[in-house]
Order: C-alpha cells, then sequence, then structure tokens
C-alpha cells in the first residue's frame, strides 16, 4: 500500500489550496489585524491570539490574486514554518483529507521553478495546490520582519 500523507484543503478566490495538516495548529475567524510598519508586503498585519503577536499573511500576492476586503466570514490557519508561528488569510476551510503518492504530481512536473508549490493532489472532487509554508517569504521577506518584529 502506498503511504498516504493529510492535508488542511481550504479556498481562496475560489481556488482550493492545501497545506500539511502537520504544520497547522488551528484555525479561527478572521480577528482584528494591527498595521505593522515596514513589514513585507506580504505581511499584513499581527494578530494578537492568546498573548502571542503572530504576523498575518495574505498569500493572495504571492498567487496573484486579486485583492478583496477582508470579511468577517473569513478565517485564519495558524501555521508553523520552520522559523514562526504565522495566520495565514483563508477564504474558507474546507477541511481534512488523506492522499496517497499516487494521487499527486509534484510541482515540477507541472509548474517548474515555483518554489512556493509542493505539487498538485487529485482529490475526490477535483484538484488541490499544495503549498510549501517555509516558501511563503523569500529569505529577504523572512529578514525585515525578524528586524520590525525585535526592533534594536
Amino acid at each position: 500500500m502506498e503511504r498516504s500523507d493529510t492535508l488542511l484543503v481550504f479556498t481562496l478566490s475560489e481556488q482550493r489550496c492545501a497545506l500539511a495538516l502537520s504544520d497547522v495548529e488551528r484555525i479561527v475567524h478572521v480577528v482584528e489585524i494591527n498595521p505593522l510598519p515596514k513589514a513585507p508586503e506580504i505581511v499584513t498585519g499581527l494578530i494578537n491570539l492568546q498573548g502571542r503577536a503572530i504576523p498575518v499573511l495574505n498569500i493572495r500576492t504571492l498567487f496573484n490574486l486579486p485583492k478583496v476586503e477582508i470579511a468577517l466570514s473569513d478565517q485564519m490557519i495558524i501555521a508553523h514554518t520552520s522559523s514562526r508561528t504565522v495566520a495565514i488569510l483563508v477564504d474558507n476551510a474546507v477541511g481534512v483529507v488523506d492522499y496517497g503518492r499516487e494521487d499527486s504530481i509534484a510541482a515540477e512536473e507541472l509548474f517548474p521553478g515555483i518554489g512556493y508549490l509542493k505539487g498538485v493532489v487529485k482529490l475526490k472532487d477535483g484538484i488541490a495546490y499544495i503549498y510549501d509554508l517555509d516558501k511563503f517569504l523569500s529569505l529577504d521577506e523572512e529578514a525585515m520582519l525578524d528586524r520590525v518584529l525585535r526592533p534594536a
């Protein structure tokens, strides 16, 4: 039997996307986002989640999706990169799915050079793009965010 993995599937502008469930801490409804001056463009601001200041990523900019106003029905995925906890703005968290390796296609085969894309998975009712959370911020953006969050 093929090894299987578990994904959290979510939507952005009707596009189905996914993250490894092992990277996800929880899903919360949108809360007040405080501005974060001098942060990278992808960083919308900060939220206070149980006393933790967490940067909010608007990954629509990475995917060239149209900017939209944040709605009260939107959700945030609280997830862990290798260096920090982040909140990702999404339209809707659809659910958790298991998939086998035979159901996925590596990103290099379809979209060479897109570093933040791990691959595509075939689901019962369509496809979802699997993203690499550690690649959403470039090294320069990580450094810029570190400077903004930890001023000298």
